[in-house]
């Protein structure tokens, strides 16, 4: 038992277990956040740790608190030209989609004994939200990538349902306390929680970008500290004037990733890690709030088996094929949109709401929530690559070098910044050395990746097919030495020692 022992030492194990975690997922494609909550449980009362918890309030405010910045985040790293082409889209299946799915779930879960409709919709609406980091981290793992518009649809999808499943959620709870509460009020609520978190998190963006720009920390270790209050403070100020945190942050975190500011790749990268950070601390303290005991029960496991095939076969389908009706989506695309509804760490947060509001069957909803996710990350993870290259949308995804350096923009640096560009098989300059380049003044090769190594470019390094680029300059002289490198060779020019010139290099 670890009962006796310093808290401290059993936090920083559990940390450090769950590193080891992320680790063994990326081996092994088990989904990280299985093996997340499967430490938290095996540190819980059931498990060989015997902590003993069951705070729904604490583990509610961490959840809340975590998904912020995890929403911040997922924003930050979104770019605004990637999901513009999908935004109507997104935002219909965000909205719509997420009450279709609730909806879709309420009438056959009332026909379950022990379930009432409004039991039902409750269920339907904590279930509603999908997971895109789940689905992206297994396509990662396996080195897949999506062909077409799928993945900022899927990405921004995932990231904009999250406030709707949450308002839909405490307004079916308080359906529940209040059969006649009108109709009109919840919609003149939703649409003020959407309208006013939008506008907040797109001032807030904005504001902060131009503070950042005009207000000149002196200690750059600081500024990682102006990134959480900057969520910390959007999340509240949308709240208090009656609107949605989680919509604000995330639309706060697309228009300063969209921004220009000083600091903005580290500020990037501590957010990313951040994020992580309270991933692992959400999931950690869900695993410790269910019981093992509790899951396996007869009643959770028959239930939960068909709450998870009717959403999975029947509510996602038919929320993501009404949605998307005359859209520039084929049928295959359709078919694994609706397969991809991964269902992560929000709809156990989310069924933490009943156990804090006294709903008499809060645990059991608890239990079965939990259980359907477990089932769906296992289920649908396990075989999404398998679905995607079932449907031919499967295409190579090219995972980013870590390079042994990097820049950001501080004070006094001009309009500098790096870019990798790769070269094609018939690239122009395949064959050529670095010294044949006739790049514009200001524009340096910094390094080349060439399989697993790194190489320091000199005059006579020879540029190869597959070779990535880090290339240092400014914008426009960047955006013109890309244009050129993307150019192809004509098969006559291949062997003219002016092919070159001929096409401005």
């Amino acid at each position: 038992m670890l009962l006796h022992v310093d808290p401290f030492l059993v936090t920083g194990l559990l940390f450090l277990l769950s590193l080891i975690a992320g680790t063994v997922s990326e081996r092994t494609r088990i989904p990280a956040l299985i093996l997340f909550l499967g430490i938290g449980m095996l540190a819980g009362v059931d498990g060989p740790g015997g902590l003993p918890f069951d705070d729904a309030s604490f583990t509610n405010l961490i959840g809340t608190v975590a998904l912020a910045f995890i929403l911040f985040s997922g924003g930050f790293e979104t770019r605004w030209q990637d999901i513009r082409p999908v935004v109507a889209r997104g935002m219909t299946l965000s909205t719509a989609g997420v009450f279709i799915t609730a909806a879709a779930m309420a009438v056959p879960v009332s026909f379950i004994p022990g379930f009432s409709f409004q039991d039902g919709f409750l269920l339907g609406t904590i279930v509603s939200s999908t997971d895109a980091a789940a689905v992206f981290s297994i396509l990662r793992t396996q080195k897949l990538g999506l062909k077409g518009s799928l993945k900022p649809l899927l990405e921004f999808e995932s990231g904009s349902n999250d406030p709707m499943a949450v308002f839909l959620t405490l307004a079916a709870l308080r359906w529940i306390e209040n059969p006649g509460a009108p109709l009109g009020d919840m919609v003149v609520v939703f649409l003020t929680q959407m309208v006013v978190g939008g506008l907040m998190g797109f001032l807030m963006g904005r504001v902060s970008c131009l503070l950042i720009e005009r207000m000149r920390v002196e200690n750059e270790a600081l500024y990682p500290v102006w990134g959480i209050s900057t969520v910390l403070i959007t999340f509240g100020l949308a709240q208090s004037a009656q609107g949605n945190g989680y919509l604000a942050v995330y639309i706060c975190g697309i228009v300063m990733g969209g921004g220009d500011f000083l600091y903005k790749y580290s500020l990037e990268r501590f957010h990313e890690a951040f994020a992580w950070l309270m991933q692992i601390a959400m999931f950690l303290v869900l695993g410790l709030l269910v019981n093992p005991g509790e899951l396996m029960n007869g009643s959770i496991i028959r239930t939960g088996l068909l709450v998870s095939a009717l959403l999975m076969f029947v509510a996602r389908p038919l929320s993501v094929f009404l949605c998307t009706v005359r859209s520039e989506f084929s049928l295959r695309e359709r078919l694994f949109i609706s397969w991809t509804g991964l269902r992560g760490a929000v709809p156990i947060i989310l069924a933490t709401y009943p156990l804090t509001a006294g709903h008499p069957h809060a645990r059991y909803l608890f239990n079965l929530i939990f259980f359907v996710v477990l089932t769906s990350v296992l289920l649908q993870g396990k075989t999404l690559a398998t679905v995607a290259r079932w449907l031919s949308l499967d295409t190579w995804m090219r995972i980013s070098p870590s390079y042994p350096l990097s820049f950001d923009r501080t004070p006094g640096s001009g309009g500098e910044e790096t870019r990798e560009i790769d070269l094609l098989p018939d690239s122009c300059v395949v064959g050529r050395t670095v010294s044949e380049l006739n790049f514009p003044e200001g524009v340096t090769i910094l390094l080349v990746h060439r399989g697993t190594r790194f190489l320091i470019p000199k005059g006579g390094t020879l540029l190869e097919s597959g070779d990535a680029l880090l290339i240092f300059g400014e914008r426009t002289s960047l955006s013109e030495v890309e244009k050129l490198l993307a150019r192809r060779r004509d098969p006559e020019e291949a062997t003219d020692g002016e092919a070159l010139e001929e096409t401005g290099l």
